[in-house]
């Protein structure tokens, strides 16, 4: 039997890292309780806002991030994902306190496009504002042929912003159509395909009917799920 354990850092928001473990499990082949991958999730929604970190207004979540990291390493996980898109604006500092693999949203996300057939060109990209202005995709995605194009700022204020706060505020069905409408004003501007860069996102976009869309969509937190799956029905560890 495989014994490989994955470590999920969540909690930011909960609801998101609870969708992410229900996607795992749906999106893992298997028929019986053996088949699927042992898990630890870590979820701690004390931990200081990424977003209001970066503009200033908040304590920095670096060292509650490593605490996570710290935890899921004791439980004796031996690779790490972590369902929050701005949080790997820390990637690389949680990288080297880990000491095992953290498999990063955006790698996966290209994983995903690939698997789509969406060739190189132009994508959509909805994420948070600190996501978008630190440029977590659209740099790593642009390497590899794809360019993001971005909701403008009154989209992001006045549609992107509200549909998470909704969708952390547990009203989940209010976020749908403010989505609904950037996916298909990003179509409308060529985007071949929309990157669901924010792991509240994909859960606004499941409120609603899928009909609606006039992109397809790459779901990130599906993505970063199918990475965890390759990684723990690959080889043994050693």
């Amino acid at each position: 039997m495989n014994t490989k354990v994955l470590g999920v850092l969540g909690g930011m928001g909960p609801l998101a890292s609870a969708h992410f473990m229900l996607r795992l499990t749906l999106l893992t082949p298997g028929e019986r309780d053996a088949d699927h991958i042992p898990a630890v999730l870590w979820s701690d929604p004390t931990i200081p806002g990424r977003p209001e970190f970066l503009e200033g207004r908040g304590p920095d979540p670096l060292p509650a991030l490593l605490r996570g990291i710290q935890g899921l390493r004791q439980a004796g996980c031996g690779a790490i994902v972590i369902p929050c898109n701005t949080a790997h604006y820390w990637y690389q500092p949680m990288l080297d306190a880990a000491g095992v693999p953290i498999f990063h949203i955006v790698d996966a996300a290209a994983e995903d496009l690939r698997a789509a057939g969406i060739k190189p060109g132009p994508i959509g990209l909805m994420s948070t504002a600190a996501t978008q202005r630190l440029h977590i995709y659209q740099d790593r995605l642009s390497s590899l042929g794809w360019d993001c194009l971005v909701p403008d700022a009154d989209e992001m204020a006045g549609k992107i912003a509200p549909a998470i706060a909704a969708v952390k505020a547990n009203q989940v069905g209010r976020a749908y159509e403010p989505l609904r409408q950037v996916v298909n004003g990003l179509a409308a501007r060529g985007a071949q395909a929309v990157v669901l860069g924010c792991t509240e996102i994909p859960l606004g976009i499941l409120a609603g009917p899928a009909d609606g869309l006039q992109a397809p969509v790459i779901d990130t937190v599906d993505s970063l799920a199918r990475a965890a799956i390759r990684w723990a029905k690959g080889p043994p560890a050693a």
